[in-house]
């Protein structure tokens, strides 16, 4: 535990000055990393990381509301739909043993880098309001069961799919960054509510570091950062993560 308290915490502050610039919490990370410094997967790593996933998602959606950065319209009945499933793919993973979903985690994180390094660009322009409702639905619904079965908040997926959509990348990130926080806090509530044991020095020690990085990430991608260097940092740090999981977790292992 003592290792955890003077490791995890600049760790983590760094991932989520990374991530929060993305529109994502950072449980892509923050779980694998809890895991590897000695943390059960189920009990421990998840919950908090789930936690992180939302402190860290939801200081940087209020910087992107402020400057007027999230599509509301696309936002809500996509974290509607995502609040709804995830608590179901939180029941799964309780039923489920450790190393199919570290697979799954993986190949899940693979994908979603693979879609934005593609160098694919969608066409540009506004959802019809049946077009915000469909997406919303159904994407939102399938993805929040992945983000309970898995521990993460959905936005290694939820940017890419507002991205071929239509919104511009900076967009889809900032609206990432809301629909994060509601898939996340459902996600959290319901891990919390099932499996969680929490070490409370760890865990306040990481939300502060969290939060910090989080404020400076997205005040630094609202200001400065373009669109497609949101897409490169976006792909490159989640095809790392992937196959940093299955060499380290599966084959390995």
């Amino acid at each position: 535990m003592m290792t955890m308290l003077y490791v995890a915490p600049p760790i983590f502050f760094v991932i989520s000055l990374v991530f929060s610039m993305l529109g994502m919490g950072g449980s892509q990370l923050y779980i694998p990393i809890l895991y590897w410094l000695g943390m059960d997967f189920k009990t421990e790593a998840i919950p908090l990381g789930m936690l992180l996933n939302v402190v860290n998602s939801s200081s940087a959606a209020i910087t992107y509301g402020r400057k007027r950065l999230i599509a509301w319209p696309v936002a809500i009945p996509f974290a509607v739909a995502m609040i709804v499933l995830a608590p179901v793919g939180v029941w799964l993973n309780v039923q489920l043993p450790v190393k199919p979903l570290l697979v799954f985690f993986a190949l899940f994180t693979a994908a979603a880098a693979a879609l934005m390094l593609s160098g694919w660009k969608p066409k540009q322009g506004a959802l019809s309001a049946r077009g915000r409702v469909v997406l919303g639905l159904s994407a939102g619904s399938g993805l929040g069961l992945i983000a309970g079965l898995i521990g993460r908040g959905g936005g290694s997926f939820v940017v890419p799919l507002l991205y071929i959509a239509g919104l511009e990348a900076k967009l889809a990130a900032a609206t990432s960054a809301f629909i994060v926080t509601c898939s996340g806090l459902s996600s959290f509530a319901s891990h919390i509510a099932t499996a969680a044991q929490p070490q409370w020095g760890v865990w306040i020690a990481c939300l502060v570091a969290v939060l910090l990085g989080s404020q400076i990430g997205s005040r630094l991608m609202a200001g400065r950062l373009k669109s497609h260097a949101v897409k490169q940092i976006f792909g490159w740090v989640l095809l790392s993560v992937a196959a940093l999981i299955l060499v380290k977790d599966v084959i390995l292992s």
